[in-house]
């Protein structure tokens, strides 16, 4: 059992890399001046790395469960503390996994300084073009007075 342990760390592992290289392609993304073209692939690939990244987590919890080891991090340190390839691989996980962590929240960081950057633009162009009663809409049209 902690072969498929071993097993399953190793591909937890690789799928956290893989999420961390996704994780720099999206940075790239978003310091570029237009991100807009690169940025759905990255979220699709990001979405599905998820997917298999919950996968491994259910597959090693359901395999520590077999061990008699209780599920996650307790469960990953008393049988890291039984085995040193364990513990290699976990550390190795672990360490994978904080890189992630960081580059996430910078990435969750440049997103809102993008999005408030696009709402103070979008707040100066409203003050910038008042409303003028022969000014046309969005439409095209010139919009009805109101009878007062």
């Amino acid at each position: 059992m902690k072969n498929a342990l071993l097993a399953t760390l190793i591909e937890e592992y690789s799928a956290v890399e893989a999420f961390a290289s996704i994780l720099a392609l999206e940075t790239r993304a978003l310091t570029a001046l237009s991100p807009l073209e690169t940025l759905p692939p990255i979220v699709e690939k990001k979405t599905e790395l998820i997917g298999a990244l919950a996968n491994l987590e259910s597959a090693r919890d359901a395999q520590l469960a077999e061990m008699g080891l209780p599920s996650g991090w307790p469960g990953m340190e008393l049988a890291a503390a039984a085995d040193t390839r364990l513990a290699e691989q976990w550390a190795l996980l672990q360490q994978a996994a904080e890189r992630a962590r960081r580059t996430n929240t910078s990435n969750g960081e440049l997103i809102r300084v993008r999005m408030d950057y696009n709402q103070r633009a979008l707040t100066a162009l409203q003050v910038a073009v008042p409303q003028k009663a022969n000014f046309y809409g969005p439409d095209g049209r010139i919009p009805a007075r109101a009878s007062v």
